[in-house]
């Protein structure tokens, strides 16, 4: 009785929302993959970031990118983090989501995914990426960020994309098997399942892709409801999320002289955080780490090129790439076209 009076009492003063959101988080959900790439939502909510915020924040975890925005659309996600595809630019288009902040990108120096050739199909000649026309090359599924990597080759070497067979394969040990039966002459892969292909079955990498082809990799959205009806948290919510994203790419994107990865602050610690929550030893979390801005940003004009590129492929319909990013809640994006 006497709290109830508190709380009427302070709510008269127009202090009522401080209080209850202080005693109760606000809960939000997030869908998210168990990867490393998620590590700034792990960081953040490990360390109590959204707790600061006044969020409660769950994960709910899925098994591949087009089930995030697609569970964003539906309402069973509030906010969604994951690599970018066809079909998210495809529900994006038709005004179901906007990006709002930066997760992962392909960079140079950053061993994320790799280009590789079978051990017979370099044997044969298949030794760099000028070598991929006329190639079988296992990918997921059509439409998919590997598609995407593939296509960049392309364009950076100055073939025709149509002159690879993509062979769409659907799951991550699919591809493998059909690489070591050499069913396809080459995959792109990330670098843990990389590294299991070199040691068991000979294959060689061509090239990583942050190296050959770097791009915006991944991104935070949510619906343009969300953002309309629900704008304060939305906005607390991006401040925790980048809050993750700095502790992230102090401890693992530090490089030293060399260029060779250092440890940054707080490493050993974070990388339990990333470990548990994607179920993996640390030791193989730490061989995949990708590049994820301090401060959230997003590469704008690469999302216009992957836009551009989805459409010449027929895979795109209505899409505007300027319509579907919201350039408001994290300053100082990078590479923002003119108007």
């Amino acid at each position: 009785m006497r709290r109830r009076m508190f709380v009427q009492s302070v709510a008269a003063l127009g202090m009522a929302p401080t209080i209850l959101r202080a005693q109760a988080p606000e809960k939000v959900s997030i869908g998210v993959l168990r990867l490393s790439s998620s590590g700034p939502l792990f960081i953040a909510r490990d360390r109590g970031h959204f707790r600061e915020q006044g969020l409660e924040v769950e994960p709910k975890i899925f098994t591949a990118a087009q089930q995030v925005p697609v569970a964003v659309t539906s309402g069973d996600a509030d906010f969604g983090v994951t690599g970018l595809t066809a079909g998210f630019f495809n529900l994006a288009g038709r005004g179901a989501l906007k990006i709002i902040a930066g997760q992962s990108r392909e960079a140079p120096g950053f061993q994320l995914n790799a280009y590789m050739a079978t051990a017979k199909a370099y044997d044969d000649g298949f030794h760099g990426l000028k070598d991929l026309p006329g190639k079988r090359i296992g990918i997921t599924t059509t439409g998919s960020t590997f598609h995407y990597s593939l296509g960049l080759a392309a364009r950076k070497l100055g073939f025709d994309l149509a002159k690879v067979t993509m062979v769409a394969l659907q799951q991550l040990p699919a591809m493998a098997a059909a690489f070591k039966g050499n069913q396809v002459e080459g995959v792109v892969v990330p670098v843990t399942i990389a590294r299991a292909l070199e040691a068991e079955a000979g294959g060689k990498i061509l090239g990583w892709v942050g190296d050959e082809t770097p791009w915006q990799l991944g991104a935070l959205f949510t619906s343009p409801k969300a953002i309309a009806e629900r704008r304060p948290v939305v906005e607390r919510f991006v401040r925790a999320w980048a809050k993750g994203c700095a502790e992230y790419h102090a401890a693992f994107n530090a490089r030293d002289a060399q260029g060779k990865e250092a440890k940054g602050p707080g490493y050993d610690e974070l990388l339990g955080i990333i470990a548990k929550a994607v179920e993996q030893p640390p030791e193989r979390v730490a061989i995949g780490l990708p590049f994820i801005d301090p401060q959230a940003r997003l590469d704008v004009g690469d999302i216009h090129s992957q836009v551009a590129f989805w459409q010449a492929e027929k895979q795109v319909r209505e899409a505007d790439a300027k319509a579907i990013v919201d350039l408001s809640f994290v300053q100082g994006h990078i590479n923002v076209p003119a108007g």
